[in-house]
């Protein structure tokens, strides 16, 4: 594995990602950001941000497949969420958690959230960027 998640003392521990990612591996993959659509290019989840955040990061995981990569290559996070207020953390946590419970997995790398007026496509309420490393 090119990527090793820490949490280093003098800083918060965060139970929703950690503050740190070392890599290690010699190939670098940005994914652009991904928003609520299935493969047909339709709008998953319309007005539910749970939904949506959790087909951004099931879509991730695709194009990481794609590359011969998994979420546990995940170096950085980037959120785009429209309209963001902090009561929103929640159903933005509860999308994560569905798609980790279907990936297997457990996303925590480092992540900026970012709230935002809105995105290309009125419907889509969240949009996720990833950068990965791979060996």
């Amino acid at each position: 594995m090119a990527i090793t998640l820490v949490n280093p003392g003098g800083l918060p521990e965060i139970d929703a990602y950690r503050q740190v990612s070392i890599a290690t591996g010699s190939r670098l993959v940005f994914i652009a950001g991904q928003v609520a659509w299935d493969a047909d290019g339709a709008t998953v989840g319309e007005g539910d941000l749970a939904a949506q955040v959790e087909q951004c990061y099931l879509n991730i995981a695709t194009a990481l497949a794609e590359v011969g990569g998994s979420f546990d290559d995940v170096a950085k996070l980037t959120v785009h969420v429209v309209d963001w207020t902090p009561d929103k953390m929640p159903l933005f946590l509860e999308g994560v958690a569905r798609a980790a419970a279907k990936l297997g997995v457990t996303p925590v790398a480092p992540g900026t959230l970012l709230g935002v007026a809105a995105l290309d496509v009125p419907d889509h309420l969240v949009e996720v960027e990833a950068t990965a490393v791979l060996d």
